[in-house]
């Protein structure tokens, strides 16, 4: 079978993407299960490649896919000769790098939706340096629905066998309580549902989180569940939804790692954030679905403290890259 192609945008040139890039690059896994092609810059990755203890690849500019060279070592990149190192000190906010990073991420989309690529795979940006650079979205998710006309995309986290779906995400806790509807819960079950379809992964059952502690102990502790979200999981198995819930935080995503459900649904931002990243940081890896091209993520930041160090660690990078060549082939069937 052909290996897909996984296009991968720099990320801000001050940032630790380049040299993620570059470091996953030497590993063979990756190469026997994708063709890497990245957006970016060339004279920030041949900057990159000076960096303590950063490994030495071959930099070789292709203008599409066709045209790589997939050994070990080799760092296929579309350069976009945007931003020079002496435009930017690294670690720092710097709008030109938030413009660049927003370059990058848009001739990645456009080669997905072309059908050049087959995945998109990211790296990391920073909201201030878009900010900076005038650039109106505060992160990744918000790019990817603007530029492919998707409203409101799903984030799912995946983390060995467990795929974690988020009813809310960037808001207060205090909003997220008052956001977690009857109605909202089973738009998402449903929406859900389509993407896990669209990975392939067409058995089990979706669990849905409790929010108060025991999921409220019907009314005891809050009447969230009572009110909402009981009512939503009775709903969605009468239409055919193969649903269970609330099932308490405290044990629903360790049934899930177990192979009890085949997603969770977390209700807000950090419930389903510390029960992944504390599994196992690094291979906690960001999906984007709902979107008619397929999205993976590393899920750190641009890590500006350590960034041009050469100390940062790939694994992320790599498992994002795994997985969305993972997925990529039976994305791409379902949406032909």
């Amino acid at each position: 079978m052909t290996k897909p192609v996984i296009v991968i945008p720099m990320g801000d040139p001050a940032g630790v993407g380049p040299e993620i890039v570059i470091k996953s690059m030497m590993n063979q896994n990756i190469i026997d299960k994708a063709r890497c092609v990245i957006v970016g810059d060339k004279a920030v990755l041949d900057r990159a490649m000076t960096f303590p203890n950063m490994p030495k690849v071959k930099i070789n500019v292709i203008t599409n896919p066709r045209e790589g060279d997939y050994g070990l070592g080799v760092v296929n990149v579309i350069d976009l000769n945007y931003i020079a190192p002496d435009q930017y000190e690294m670690g720092k906010v710097n709008a030109k790098c938030g413009k660049a990073s927003y370059k990058y991420i848009e001739k990645a989309i456009n080669m997905a939706m072309s059908g050049e690529a087959d995945a998109v795979s990211t790296t990391p940006i920073n909201k201030e340096s878009l900010k900076a650079g005038e650039i109106p979205f505060i992160g990744h998710t918000e790019i990817f629905g603007f530029l492919t006309n998707t409203e409101d995309p799903l984030t799912i986290f995946e983390v060995r066998n467990m795929r974690v779906f988020f009813l809310t995400r960037h808001m207060s806790l205090r909003n997220a309580c008052d956001a977690i509807t009857k109605d909202k819960i089973i738009d998402y079950v449903k929406r859900s549902n389509i993407v896990l379809r669209q990975l392939g992964v067409a058995d089990g059952i979706m669990a849905i989180a409790g929010l108060n502690p025991h999921s409220g102990e019907h009314g005891l502790f809050g009447y969230e569940e009572v009110n909402e979200v009981f009512p939503a999981v009775e709903e969605l198995k009468k239409i055919g939804y193969k649903v269970e819930g609330p099932i308490g935080a405290d044990s629903v995503f360790h049934l899930a790692l177990q192979g009890r459900y085949n997603s969770v649904l977390s209700l807000y931002h950090d419930q389903g954030h510390i029960a992944t990243k504390t599994l196992d940081f690094y291979r906690t890896i960001s999906i984007t679905g709902g979107m008619p091209i397929l999205r993976t993520s590393v899920d750190h930041g641009t890590a500006f403290d350590v960034a041009g160090k050469g100390v940062v660690s790939s694994v992320s990078m790599e498992e994002a890259i795994l997985i969305g060549a993972k997925y990529a082939p039976a994305f791409m069937k379902s949406t032909k």
